[in-house]
């Protein structure tokens, strides 16, 4: 087999490592209906390349309001690579203790709220303080990790925990351990991550089953769909439509901040 094809037949894999979850992914989806019907916000949170599941889930089309996503550029700009902005300093940031505190210090947090925190290792400090904060909050947390990857990993916490041991539910992308999926003859390290694909059908399987659940309670969602889809006019009205709605949730996780 050619080595693209190797790389489809592992992400196929995916599929199948994804679909033994689906009990998991309707009781995260159950919980995130709750959030949202009570007019709150699931919180989601990623640094590094996990900032994409955080895009994933919204804003973007086939998605809807009621997510918080937490996008931290000091730990998610890889663009420059090197120099000002670059990737060791996100690096580093990514296992600063006590900079997650300073994120949720930004928000007036309620019991209703959820969280989805996604670390493909679950080892990074950021990630693991941020499901630690939210619990300590009383927020229910999900996690996605590469459970494989996570397993195979340290910690850099001093006490040894990981992002898992501070969920409530914990969802696995099927990637493997150091996430390359390919091996290329001649070529000693393996290539071709694979948790951005099982990543990506966790959080739309998900999605799915999420807007499944907000219209059979009445409240169906108002989803970014393209015009090509619905019509120029519709397509318009829902992306005003979901942005305001957008606008009026966050609203609500400010309105109280700092106040005792």
């Amino acid at each position: 087999m050619s080595p693209a094809a190797i790389y489809l037949q592992r992400s196929r894999a995916l599929i199948d490592a994804v679909s033994a979850q689906l009990p998991a992914v309707g009781t995260a989806a159950d919980w995130f209906a709750a959030t949202i019907l009570a007019g709150r916000m699931v919180h989601v949170f990623g640094s590094g390349h996990s900032r994409i599941m955080v895009e994933e889930m919204w804003p973007r089309y086939g998605s809807f309001p009621g997510f918080n996503p937490i996008v931290e550029l000091s730990l998610s700009f890889h663009n420059l690579v090197v120099g000002a902005n670059g990737q060791r300093q996100a690096m580093f940031l990514e296992n600063v203790p006590g900079l997650a505190e300073r994120i949720l210090r930004n928000y007036a947090f309620d019991t209703r709220d959820t969280a989805f925190v996604v670390s493909s290792s679950g080892c990074n400090l950021v990630p693991i303080e941020m499901a630690e904060g939210f619990r300590q909050r009383g927020i229910r947390v999900v996690a996605l990790v590469s459970a494989a990857h996570a397993a195979a990993s340290s910690s850099r916490r001093a006490d040894g925990r990981k992002l898992m041991d501070f969920a409530d539910l914990v969802l696995d992308t099927g990637a493997p351990v150091g996430d390359a999926m390919v091996r290329i003859e001649g070529l000693d390290t393996p290539v071709a991550p694979g948790s951005t694909v099982g990543g990506c059908l966790v959080v739309n399987a998900i999605k799915a089953e999420l807007a499944a659940r907000l219209t059979a309670a009445g409240h169906p969602p108002k989803v970014l769909s393209a015009g090509a889809v619905v019509g120029a006019k519709r397509a318009t009205e829902l992306f005003e439509a979901a942005y305001d709605e957008h606008a009026h949730r966050l609203a609500g996780l400010y309105a109280t901040v700092g106040a005792r």
